[in-house]
């Protein structure tokens, strides 16, 4: 069991300090015109892959509706958006804690939020004096979470929601009970110190780097840039295979094994260009190149689509975490990801690889829909069906509908008009287990409505 320091600041506090964060931390309206990394030596568009530009996207489409995107934002946030001064208020004797990670942070008047997750079943995220509430089973946050909460408040451009859960993401991972490792702790306890689960999972590291960039770029704020810098430090330290510049998992020994299992829906190409952009002492090109071959060599040898996890070979593995006994082999709850990612890194920097694997995801699902997006069958393909058989459902999870919609960011104007409508007309169905869903369909509705604006 840790052991508690906890300092002399009451849960009181927050209410008090429950102001937007200092100056220095809130500067979007001093935005430089061209801020520029400190390195004269950055490249601009890093990991081209060389050969011709490959065509313009087609985003937005002819049906994005930004409005539409602001709808869902006021329904996710209202549904996943917690302040560290409500959840004290709400919860004194809990909240009367939270400053053994936060009270530096509230003496500069800066209140952390975060983003709850789903219901939970695990002991640890039952808030006791919660119980009968909605709030009482979602005490846990998940470091995912963060990552996307800080990319979907800046994109969105409420910079104090930003700031708020920028404070969550530096005071767990400034604290003891990150190990040290500077990276962001998988599970935590509401803004306890009680960390549930210390180790990294690396797309989370990689999705809150990436944004404190982009908010560098965005508002010149070297706060911004010196937080990005350190982190990006401590993910190739402890998150990056040596041995062929792969992105490892997590930190802990079970990723970092002879044949690690890999999770492609971690490799975000933007953010490691990003990196490259701002951090001229680590290879993050090559990074880049290895993952993206890596990607094309898993994508070949199988459907078309991914598996969930794969190993070194390329092949569908099983990891040894236990999250994915029955899925490992399907496109599934990890690899709805791939698509927005490999989308936003064709919408901003245009790259041949992006495309091709875009393209061969939207012939995919093309052929299984008869070329109308209002077909897309409910179904989870397998990446090999030796392995495993597809998985069938009842209805299209609204995640997997803009998963889909987003491979018509390869050109495929007709689809993408046409599957954008439809996802449009989804209203946010927010419950005590929709965090998952709910905070894809916020990213992915940002990304096809026009909300993903390049800052340099």
């Amino acid at each position: 069991m840790k052991t508690k320091f906890l300092m002399p600041l009451l849960a009181s506090s927050f209410l008090l300090l429950a102001t937007a964060c200092t100056s220095s931390d809130s500067s979007e309206d001093s935005t430089p015109t061209n801020p520029q990394p400190p390195s004269a030596e950055t490249p601009v568009d890093p990991g081209q892959g060389g050969g011709s530009a490959a065509p313009a996207p087609v985003i937005p489409s002819s049906v994005s509706d930004p409005a539409i995107t602001q709808n869902l934002y006021a329904a996710w946030k209202a549904g996943s958006y917690v302040s560290a001064a409500d959840e004290a208020a709400k919860y004194p004797s809990l909240g009367a804690e939270f400053s053994e990670i936060f009270g530096p942070y509230m003496a500069q008047g800066r209140v952390p939020a975060r983003v709850i997750w789903s219901t939970s079943s695990n002991s640890k995220c039952l808030i006791d004096e919660a119980q009968g509430t909605p709030m009482y089973k979602r005490g846990c946050t998940v470091s995912e979470g963060i990552g996307y909460g800080m990319l979907i408040t800046l994109f969105q451009g409420d910079m104090d929601a930003y700031n708020a859960i920028w404070t969550y993401s530096q005071g767990y991972r400034n604290s003891i009970y990150s190990g040290g490792t500077g990276l962001m702790p998988w599970l935590t306890n509401t803004f306890h110190w009680d960390v549930i689960d210390g180790s990294s999972a690396t797309d989370a590291d990689l999705d809150i780097a990436a944004s404190l960039v982009i908010a560098y770029y965005k508002t010149g704020n070297q706060e911004y840039l010196n937080d990005a810098l350190s982190l990006i430090n401590a993910i190739w330290e402890h998150e990056i295979n040596p041995a062929n510049l792969l992105i490892y998992s997590g930190d802990t020994p079970m990723w970092h094994t002879a044949d690690p299992a890999y999770n492609l829906s971690y490799f975000s190409p933007v953010a490691l260009r990003l990196f490259a952009m701002v951090d001229p002492n680590h290879n993050w090109t090559g990074v880049l190149d290895a993952m993206y071959a890596y990607m094309q060599k898993v994508q070949a040898a199988g459907t078309g689509v991914f598996p969930d996890w794969s190993n070194g070979a390329g092949v569908a593995v099983n990891p040894d975490n236990g999250s994915a006994d029955k899925t490992y082999w399907l496109f599934d709850k990890e690899s709805v990801r791939i698509p927005w990612r490999i989308a936003w890194d064709y919408y901003w920097f245009k790259d041949e690889r992006a495309l091709a694997v875009l393209n061969t995801l939207q012939s995919f699902i093309s052929a299984k829909s008869n070329g109308d997006p209002a077909q897309i069958p409910s179904v989870n393909y397998s990446w090999n069906p030796t392995i495993g058989a597809d998985k069938s459902g009842n209805a299209l999870p609204i995640q997997w509908r803009g998963a889909w919609c987003l491979t018509g960011m390869n050109g495929s104007q007709g689809w993408l008009d046409a599957c954008l409508a439809i996802f449009n007309q989804e209203p946010m169905q927010v419950t005590n287990g929709s965090y998952f869903s709910n905070i894809l369909q916020m990213m992915f509705s940002q990304l096809m409505n026009g909300y993903y604006t390049k800052p340099f």
